[in-house]
């Protein structure tokens, strides 16, 4: 049986999952009984998750003739000789009227009926709700016979989630298990020490006991200091260290420009560090740097910097890949409100070019994060829609989203808006991976 993807705007996509069979039509009579017989609508229905009935009425609608659906034989008939390739063009309306989601693209809708008599088609990809055009004639015929509740979705969900929840609890009794030995080897290698001192401390006399008691301190004290000493000079508040990186890693125009601001006196500092969402997101970094690194994206962008370039520029800097990921995202979509996932759908070729390492996907989901602290509520809104055209490029994967997703659901920020807009998106991903190990 020869296959289409579903949707016209998808014929070209050789990777497509939603197919369809091609639609086989049979002419059937002569006279004014002459009808037209689409051979296969079953298997279309199937493939479309709806019911035969509909697509077999809406050509009639469309034709202005009378047309039949047999549920016992499964026979599908329109009267008067229609060509396939007719039949066929009112099929593609009827996809996008009636199947895909209005948001996305996607087929993987549901039929639902409101209290108000009111028809709309949720997605299971995305969660977006599509309002169908009540004035079109099938609209009548869909309410007079709605389409079967779907069994089992219920029973498959409690299956998932008890077995996730048996996952988690064997890597909890692994991980406590280690701890256990690893506490174990702790006290057996104390116990060697304490043992060779108290034989020292019983042999000597009172003074001997305090001597080395006093010099042992001495001695562990002076550690602590040489490692905050460490620490104070790995921090990035220190002028000649914010000298030397802009020196190394931002052009001259740009090295002179922070160098300015670095000049001021001490004092005056901590009043004027400039906030920005990626502080946030990446603890006690040097802002500034990341701040001069946007601008500079942003200028190549405008002098028409191709992703290949953009991939070469960042691999000069040598700086934290969060920063970098972050950067590169703030100076794509900084800004956007409305028409974010249509923004990310234009550009996304320069973050294909940024996911070249290994964990780079898992960075880019922290960048979206961080961005969306400070974004519109409209933006945050359509990030189910971007994720949906990052996982369709292959620039992110269904394994790293799962694992961003988990992992901020039980974090610091759980009670983040973005957690409850992404979730059918993720829902959507855990059907479709059941679905293709059943297949």
């Amino acid at each position: 049986m020869a296959l289409q993807n579903i949707g016209s705007g998808n014929k070209d996509d050789a990777f497509y999952r939603y197919k369809m069979p091609r639609m086989v039509t049979k002419i059937e009579g002569r006279g004014n009984g002459i009808k037209t017989n689409v051979v296969n609508m079953v298997d279309i229905a199937k493939a479309l998750a709806r019911p035969a009935s509909y697509t077999t009425k809406y050509f009639g609608c469309e034709l202005g003739a009378q047309s039949k659906f047999d549920e016992r034989t499964g026979v599908s008939l329109v009267n008067g000789a229609h060509d396939t390739a007719k039949l066929a063009a009112l099929l593609e309306n009827f996809i996008k009227k009636y199947v895909q989601c209005y948001g996305c693209g996607n087929p993987e809708t549901e039929i639902i009926i409101t209290k108000t008599q009111m028809i709309t088609l949720k997605c299971a990809a995305c969660g977006y709700l599509s309002d169908v055009d009540m004035r079109d004639k099938l609209t009548t015929f869909i309410l007079k016979n709605p389409p079967e509740q779907k069994k089992g979705g219920k029973d498959k969900k409690a299956m998932r989630r008890a077995e996730k929840e048996r996952l988690k609890e064997g890597e909890a009794a692994d991980e406590e298990q280690k701890k256990l030995k690893k506490e174990g080897k702790k006290k057996t290698s104390k116990e060697v020490p304490v043992s060779k001192t108290a034989k020292k401390k019983s042999n000597g006399s009172d003074e001997d006991r305090k001597s080395p008691s006093g010099s042992q301190a001495d001695e562990n004290e002076m550690p602590d200091d040489d490692e905050d000493d460490g620490v104070q000079w790995q921090t990035d508040t220190s002028k000649e260290a914010a000298q030397r990186r802009i020196q190394e890693q931002l052009s001259a125009v740009t090295a002179e420009m922070v160098m300015l601001s670095t000049d001021e006196p001490e004092e005056k500092k901590p009043s004027k560090k400039p906030t920005s969402p990626i502080k946030e997101m990446n603890g006690e970094r040097n802002n500034l740097f990341v701040e001069t690194i946007i601008s500079e994206i942003k200028a190549n962008l405008k002098k028409g910097f191709t992703p290949s370039q953009l991939r070469s520029y960042l691999g000069s800097l040598s700086a934290d890949p969060q920063d970098l990921v972050s950067a590169l995202f703030h100076a794509l979509f900084g800004g956007v409100e409305k028409g974010f996932a249509k923004d990310v759908e234009k550009k996304k070729s320069y973050l294909a070019a940024a996911m070249q390492e290994e964990g780079s996907q898992l960075l880019l989901l922290k960048s979206i994060q961080s961005f969306c602290r400070d974004a519109s509520a409209d933006a945050v809104k359509e990030v189910p829609l971007v994720l949906k055209v990052l996982y369709d490029g292959d620039i992110l994967e269904e394994e790293y989203i799962m694992k961003w997703f988990n992992e901020g659901v039980t974090g610091e920020n759980k009670k983040s808006p973005i957690w409850k807009n992404i979730k059918p998106f993720i829902e959507w991903l855990q059907s479709a991976e059941s679905e293709t190990e059943d297949e």
